[in-house]
This record gives C-alpha cells, sequence and structure tokens, in this order.
C-alpha cells in the first residue's frame, strides 16, 4: 500500500520512515541536517559523478551510456533522426519490451513473436524452463 506524505521523510536503516518533523527526536538523526542527508543519496552520489561543472549546485550532467525500453526507444530514434544526427556519442541499450511486459505477468506474454522471448524472461509461459 502507498502512503501520501505532506512533508519530507527520512529512511532510517532501509526499513523505518520518520518525517522531518520528528528528525531531532530520534536517536538515528539527531545531528543530521537535510544537506547532509540529501547528500548521502543514491542519486546525489550518481549525479555528483557525472557532473562535469565541479560545482555540486550547477550540475552540468554528462552520462557514459542511456538505457530505454522500446516505447521509448522509438521516439528518441525518430527525434535523433528528425534532428539530423546519423550516429549516438555514447552505447545505447535497448531492453526488450518482452521482458518488460512479463515482469509484471501481463497478457501480452503469450502474443510475443518467438525472436522476442528470452532466457531472462520473468514469464513462466515462454522461458525455456517453460518447454518453449
Amino acid at each position: 500500500m502507498m502512503k501520501l506524505h505532506k512533508e519530507g521523510v527520512y529512511l532510517v536503516e532501509g526499513a523505518q520512515l520518520v518525517p522531518a518533523s520528528q528528525a531531532q527526536g530520534h536517536p538515528r538523526l539527531k545531528d543530521v541536517t537535510p544537506e547532509a542527508a540529501k547528500k548521502a543519496t543514491i542519486s546525489y552520489g550518481i549525479l555528483q559523478a557525472h557532473n562535469q561543472s565541479g560545482d555540486p549546485d550547477a550540475l552540468q550532467i554528462r552520462f557514459d551510456a542511456l538505457a530505454s525500453h522500446d516505447i521509448t526507444y522509438v521516439g528518441i530514434i525518430q527525434t535523433a533522426r528528425a534532428s539530423g544526427m546519423e550516429k549516438f556519442p555514447m552505447p545505447y541499450v535497448l531492453t526488450c519490451c518482452h521482458n518488460s511486459l512479463c515482469a509484471p505477468r501481463s497478457t501480452a506474454a503469450s502474443t510475443c513473436p518467438p525472436m522476442w522471448r528470452s532466457s531472462t524472461s520473468t514469464c513462466g509461459r515462454c522461458t525455456p524452463a517453460a518447454g518453449r
């Protein structure tokens, strides 16, 4: 179940959500500032690792590869071609739509062409173990 929080929260030890208004009363958060907490997130670390500006508050992001699922891929390719781009300046990985659709046990799994089927699929209908 999802819960909407009207204020920020801290995730303590990967399991406990503590509302920001109660953070100073929590033993693990009493000396933590919002700025320090922000810098301790996975997102902050990734963004800063790819920041070319040297200033953490003025991001100039450069990634070394792109990845997307097939629907996004079509839009990206169409936009790139329409703007005259003939080659991507970095590696681009396309995920298989079949794997994306099968993850939630979609009914689309039974309609995927054989060439889309993969041994990494989470769908039991078309993995090698299922006899297909």
